[in-house]
């Protein structure tokens, strides 16, 4: 296959960035995304030209690190991960046009990689559960009925790529916030912190200056791990729940 690349090149956030052209005649249509980018950056340094910066780590679709804008989707055409996009999801003569994450709360730091620290700060903020469990229990010890333990374990799968904040208009972070409240509001073991939790991870989210949601489902339309948007009604029930019993103990009107 002839595929021609139209890359984002930024030498740094303090520097204008822009497109650069790029032909690879000879792409197997069995290559991963990354790994035709790999052949990309070994051409680039054999001609004395600096490779493109792009983020990766397992390439097994589990870390979330390959972070891709491509033709105008994150991760690609296909509901995966980019090292999980291989070449034959394209056809001989394309061009492809590739670029990174677009939200103001992931700035890039060089080309295609973005800075996604603002997640780790949101987990941070609150996504832990802080009770001394001590060792490991026996499954069976505490009873979660089955329905429970699948919604949690399925919210529990997001692996914070941003992908749903790159797909959305206004660079809403609500599918991620809401999967991680999700995954510890649905267990016996993430309530003791559970009105805390969900206060301080949407304070923090707002403060990294993430977008609202208006609940258009681009996000969960292009999350590679089918995150569904029940999970952010979920996260509004809990933030309100938590805002109103916040008020009635501040008030002096008897809530938990």
């Amino acid at each position: 296959m002839k595929i021609t690349l139209k890359v984002w090149r930024q030498k740094n956030g303090n520097t204008k960035g822009g497109f650069k052209t790029y032909s690879l005649p000879h792409v197997s249509p069995d290559m991963s995304f990354l790994e035709m980018f790999d052949i990309l950056n070994a051409d680039l340094i054999k001609k004395g030209e600096e490779p493109v910066a792009f983020d990766h780590d397992c390439r097994e679709g589990i870390c979330g690190m390959c972070s891709m804008v491509i033709n105008g989707r994150p991760h690609g055409p296909l509901q995966t991960t980019t090292c999980q996009l291989h070449m034959r999801s394209f056809k001989d003569g394309d061009t492809i046009t590739v670029e990174p994450w677009r939200a103001t709360a992931f700035p890039v730091i060089k080309d295609l990689v973005v800075d996604r620290t603002a997640f780790e700060r949101i987990q941070q903020a609150g996504g832990y559960v802080s009770v001394n469990t001590g060792a490991a229990p026996d499954a069976n010890a505490i009873l979660i009925p089955k329905k429970v333990a699948d919604e949690a374990m399925d919210a529990a799968s997001c692996i914070g790529c941003g992908a749903c904040v790159a797909a959305c208009k206004n660079a809403s972070a609500m599918l991620f916030v809401s999967a991680k409240v999700s995954q510890y509001a649905l267990l016996p073991q993430g309530q003791s912190e559970r009105k805390e939790r969900v206060e301080k991870m949407v304070a923090q989210m707002d403060d990294e200056g993430f977008g609202a949601c208006t609940n258009t489902r681009a996000c969960e339309a292009e999350c590679p791990k089918s995150i569904k948007i029940t999970n952010i009604a979920r996260l509004n029930r809990e933030y309100y729940s938590a805002m109103v019993s916040s008020y009635e103990i501040a008030s002096g009107g008897g809530g938990e």
